[in-house]
């Protein structure tokens, strides 16, 4: 019984008895790395240092993605003397855009690097990156090899394709095998070429200056005559061949744009070569303003090019590349006029109503010419007019002018264009002025839209 009430006694005093404390560890204080105050230094690595914000979705890649392009730009890109580069950048700013796409190159096709350390300071997350220079020299001295590899075959294989008359191919593998080499432009890098030492990218650019320097364009006939006996339509044969006098072949497929002036602007036109060179246009429609109208053929540089990769490098490589041109000179006859006009008003003969001056003027102020003998014609022009009367109110007189224009080729007798005027009115205090004055606006008409149309009949 005493010894029931002494255990009872024990538990009472260590229930009444205070809870002790939990002692809690506390964290570590944040340790900030070296490296995060300052950039490491070393002979023997690129180092890269890369820091994202903690509140974007893909921080993590982002720091490490950053870190390899700082890690780029410690890469140094040399230009060397005698290298395509140096010559490219007589062209301006052809070496900045050049070191900028070789970095960003660079930064994606970075190997062997490695993850040295990483810091997270809560808010962002920093990466230490580092590439060994040996392993990086190694694994560029691989890449470059198989660079003039590639160059190498498909500059043999373009020759080959220039020799079968396949311009568009040659030139497609020659600019593919220049920018096969694009990450070494800066370099002066000797191959042995047909028993010739040859630094080999400025041998490929010059193989691509040939390509398009070498190419000559001729037209058959050498002048575009537009006439009245082939109807003011030509058609001209065009030939593409490369190479010097009597060695020159036809080339195939070669893309050539044309154009000339038209009635109605510029007309433009792209055409291909046959599988003997040819390619045939049609010039017609040429415009009467132009001071000396010609068709202009060139080599059509930006199809030339077709769907080859970097498109925007292939242009800063080729703007500097000749392009041959073709003016073929356009002599436009224009023909010969007899004008037949028969001007009244009310039914009565007119000596001076306006009509017949205007028309003349026009058609002389665009080229052509007028003669009173009709076996001398080309065209026979007949205008005829006349006004009736629409009536007085309050002491003001109406007057319509009816008027139509005609024309036929004198040879054939075929009607070329036929147009016309109703109903335009004149109004005056007496029906002689009222009429002439109907006859004025008809001159405006006439100016404006007949003779125009009638010219576009005609050419």
């Amino acid at each position: 019984m005493h010894r029931t009430l002494r255990w009872s006694a024990l538990l009472l005093l260590a229930a009444c008895k205070p809870a002790q404390q939990v002692q809690q560890t506390p964290p570590p204080p944040v340790v900030r790395p070296a490296w995060v105050d300052s950039r490491p230094v070393t002979g023997n690595y690129y180092v890269g240092i890369g820091i994202a914000s903690k509140s974007r979705p893909d921080f993590q890649e982002a720091a490490k993605q950053n870190a390899l392009n700082d890690l780029a730009s410690e890469i140094s890109v040399t230009v060397e003397g005698n290298s395509l580069l140096y010559t490219l950048d007589a062209r301006g700013s052809f070496t900045d855009s050049y070191t900028s796409t070789v970095r960003t190159r660079t930064s994606q096709q970075i190997e062997g690097f490695e993850l040295v350390d990483s810091w997270d300071s809560g808010s962002e997350l920093w990466t230490y990156y580092r590439l060994s220079k040996v392993e990086h020299a190694r694994l560029q001295d691989e890449r470059k090899r198989a660079a003039i590899a590639q160059a190498t075959d498909l500059h043999a294989r373009s020759r080959t394709a220039l020799g079968t008359g396949d311009l568009p191919g040659a030139f497609d593998l020659e600019l593919r095998a220049l920018l096969a080499l694009r990450d070494h432009w800066g370099e002066a890098d000797r191959v042995d070429i047909d028993g010739r030492s040859v630094v080999l990218a400025n041998e490929l650019y010059a193989g691509l200056q040939q390509l398009t320097a070498g190419l000559t364009l001729t037209s058959l006939p050498e002048r575009c005559a537009l006439e009245p006996a082939n109807g003011y339509r030509r058609e001209l044969l065009l030939r593409a061949r490369h190479g010097a006098a009597g060695t020159a072949r036809d080339m195939a497929q070669v893309p050539l744009t044309a154009s000339y002036p038209g009635t109605a602007g510029k007309v433009g036109m792209a055409k291909r070569t046959d599988t003997d060179g040819l390619a045939r246009v049609n010039v017609e429609g040429v415009s009467l303003e132009a001071a000396a109208p010609e068709l202009l053929v060139r080599l059509d540089l930006e199809a030339l090019m077709g769907g080859v990769g970097d498109a925007a490098t292939a242009r800063a490589l080729t703007v500097g590349l000749s392009v041959p041109e073709l003016h073929v000179p356009i002599d436009l006859r224009l023909p010969r006029v007899l004008l037949k006009a028969d001007e009244r008003a009310y039914g009565n003969p007119l000596s001076q109503a306006g009509l017949a001056v205007a028309l003349r003027e026009e058609l002389a102020r665009r080229g052509f010419r007028f003669t009173d003998r009709e076996a001398e014609s080309d065209l026979v022009v007949r205008l005829a007019a006349d006004t009736r009367e629409g009536g007085a109110t309050s002491g003001f007189h109406t007057a319509f002018l009816d008027l139509t224009l005609t024309c036929t080729d004198r040879r054939t007798g075929e009607l070329v264009h036929q147009t016309g005027r109703q109903g335009v009115k004149g109004v005056q205090l007496a029906y002689d002025k009222a009429a002439l004055e109907a006859y004025k606006k008809g001159a405006q008409d006439l100016r404006k839209d007949l003779v125009p149309a009638l010219i576009a009949a005609i050419l």
